[in-house]
Order: C-alpha cells, then structure tokens, then sequence
C-alpha cells in the first residue's frame, strides 16, 4: 500500500513539477496558438509581396533617356521633361529613406520574436525532459492501481478525473512544444526575409542615386552640346534670352500682385511686414565653392555677356536650403529657366529667390523664420549642374546679395 501511495505522490510531483516549468515561458510570452501562426504566415506573405514590388519600383533610367530622346530638338521641352523625371527619382530615393528606417525597427521587433520563441521553446523542452524523466523513474505508470489506494486523496481530487488529466496534459504540452517549434520556425523565416528587403532597399537607394547623378551628367552634356552648337547657337542664345526676360516678367507680376495686396491690408488693418535690417543668415547647409558671382559675366556656354542676377554656391544635391530671413513664401513653383525655386517676401520691398532645388518643402503663402530649411539643392532648371542661385531683390529690381549677407 505505502508503495502505491509513494508511486501516486511521485505522478502527482511529476504533473505539477512540469507544470511549473512549463508556466515560467508564459510569464514572458504569450501562449503560441494556430491564430498566431496564421498571423505570423500572413505576415510573411506580406514580406514577400512587399520584396518582389520593390524590384518593379525602381527606374527604367534606359526607358527614361528612350522617351527624352524625341524633346532633344526643343531645349525648353526637355529640360521640363527632363526634371519631372528627376522629381520622381528624388521622392524614390525619400521613399526608399523613409522604408529603410521603418524596415530597422521591423527587424528589431522581429529579433525581439524570434528571441522570445526560442526561449519558449528551451523551457518547453526542458520541462518535457523533466516530465519524460519522472514518467520513466516511476515506471509504467498504471495510474489505476496507484489510485485505488489513495484514499487519502479523495478529498480534493477524483480519482477518474485525474487519470484523464494527466494523460490531457501529456498530449497538450507536445502540442504546445510542435507549435512552438513552427513559430520559432516562421520567426526565423521573417526575419530572414526582413533582412533581405533591407539590404534590397538599401541597394535601392544607391540605384537610384546612381540613375538621378545620370540623368543630370545627360542633362548636362546635352545643354551644353545644344548651347555651343554652331547650327543651333544662334538659337539657343534667342531662347535663353526669352526665357530670361519672360523669368523677369514672372517675378516683376509676383512683386506687383503682393504689394497690391499688401496696400490692401494696410487700408484695412494698418498691419505690414517690415525687414527690419537684420544680417541675412547664409542659404545653404554647406557650400563648396562660388561657380558663378553677381554682376556682369560671359555666359559659361553661350559665350554673351550677360548679366547675372544672383550668387551661384556649388553643392552636392539635397544639401539643406535655408531661408535667409523672416518672411512669408510667395512663390513655391517650377519654371524651366529657375527649375524648382522659392520667392520669399521679406516686407520692405525686400525678396529673396532660391533657384534649381530638387525639392521644395514649403508652400505658397507660408510664414518662415531665418533658417527654416524651404528646399534643397539640385540641378532642375536651365543649369549644368547641381547649385543654388540665389538671388535678392530690392523695390523691384536685383542688388548684389552680399549686401546682406555676411561674407
């Protein structure tokens, strides 16, 4: 009789003992169920879709040149057609970026996963082990004999009903242990794949930078080709010309539109913006060098002397434009001569223009401080290379920026 008893204690021990070990995962983790698997495939489908529409997203840059190749004959047209290109790509690259940094705390979460599963899995064996080892130690269990002298038990457990406990316990920590062993599994898929759309994405950028840099060297070269050109020179020059002085038209209509409008404010409010007379802050993030000064110069290409409005700073492409003072944002636009440009309205009959940005971030009518960043440096426009112009304008005519700026 002691025996049996001694046989019962040493099952109950068993079942609660594995019981423990088999609770100390579940404090960390939540339980691996058939839903968590299906949510961890869904989620590694939906990796899959997300990696192969990032192979079809990036640019044609042979199909891109294919489609230019008929605007080469009109300069206008394909400068315009040109820098939509370069737009696209430039908001690619930002896309890209922005997937790059989302894709970083993906797979961190999925490490964190990954890492929990496998913890789950080593205590869910170990408790199994333990489980397995005290089956053995106590032989054939023959859980109906033990139980038929352990009266003493009767209290507080029917004796039926545990027999079917343990053997439910028995099937439920494998199933557990088998769907664990699937979900590490699947963790360790999706992490794989998370790393690959990374490094994809990655690769992504450095494409597309390399398909943006040339597309601008084509620009270039073509610019160049159509300016120096003996049978189109005369041309180009009439051209450039044209859309010199329809640039000067443009902002002199800017100007006049805004003081109109200023006056009406003033009627009706007394409220003006004033420059007060403050140092401009420099425009740009960091420059390399002045490519072109204000004043009169030859034409790099065309080879007239011209008169050149503002101050050239070379820098590479998205580096940061500032505004160089308090102001509000009149003009935010494209133009095939300015590329992509900012006006700015400092009061007083004061303006400023930055010329050829890759991207705007500011719109028309928006209230800025000296060195808000309001754009970026690019190579769209009428130009030969990545700059920005940047241009002041006093009551309606342009005076020398260094006037304003502290050199």
């Amino acid at each position: 009789m002691r025996k049996r008893k001694n046989q019962f204690f040493r099952a109950v021990c068993a079942v609660l003992c594995a019981s423990i070990f088999l609770s100390v995962p579940l404090q960390k983790a939540a339980a691996v169920t058939s839903d968590s698997i299906k949510e961890k495939e869904a989620q590694i489908d939906q990796a899959e879709k997300e990696k192969e529409a990032l192979k079809n997203s990036l640019s044609d840059i042979q199909g891109i040149k294919k489609e230019l190749e008929a605007q080469r004959t009109n300069l206008k047209n394909y400068v315009m057609e040109l820098d939509k290109n370069l737009t696209i790509i430039e908001e690619r690259i930002t896309d890209l970026l922005q997937r790059i940094t989302v894709k970083e705390a993906e797979i961190t979460e999925a490490e964190a996963q990954l890492e929990a599963a496998i913890e789950r899995e080593e205590s869910q064996k170990i408790s199994m082990m333990i489980h397995v080892r005290m089956t053995y130690e106590r032989g054939d269990p023959q859980l109906m004999d033990m139980l038929a002298g352990a009266s003493s038990f009767g209290d507080f457990l029917n004796k039926a009903d545990f027999v079917e406990k343990v053997m439910a316990y028995d099937k439920q920590i494998w199933q557990d242990y088998i769907r664990t062993r699937e979900y590490v599994e699947l963790c360790k898929r999706q992490l794989e794949l998370e790393k690959e759309i990374l490094d994809e994405t990655k690769a992504g950028v450095e494409l597309e930078q390399q398909n943006l840099e040339e597309l601008i060297a084509q620009k270039t070269q073509d610019i160049v080709k159509y300016e120096t050109d003996i049978s189109t020179k005369e041309q180009a020059i009439q051209e450039y010309e044209e859309e010199i002085q329809a640039q000067e038209e443009m902002i002199a209509a800017l100007e006049a539109a805004i003081e109109e409008e200023k006056q009406r404010i003033l009627a009706s409010s007394g409220v003006v913006l004033t420059y007060d007379g403050g140092v401009f802050k420099f425009p740009m993030a960091t420059y390399t060098r002045i490519t072109s000064p204000y004043g009169d110069r030859i034409h790099p290409t065309l080879g007239i002397n011209q008169f050149h409005n503002g101050v050239d700073f070379a820098a590479p492409t998205g580096t940061a434009i500032y505004a160089a003072y308090d102001g509000i944002v009149v003009a935010a636009d494209y133009s095939s001569t300015m590329g992509n440009y900012v006006m700015i309205d400092h009061g007083g009959g004061l303006y400023t223009i930055y010329m050829h940005a890759s991207a705007l971030y500011v719109s028309k009518d928006d209230v800025v401080a000296r060195g808000t960043t309001i754009a970026a440096v690019g190579s769209t426009g009428r130009t030969t290379g990545p700059h920005l112009h940047f241009s002041v304008r006093l009551n309606g005519s342009y005076v020398s920026p260094w006037n304003y700026l502290s050199q």
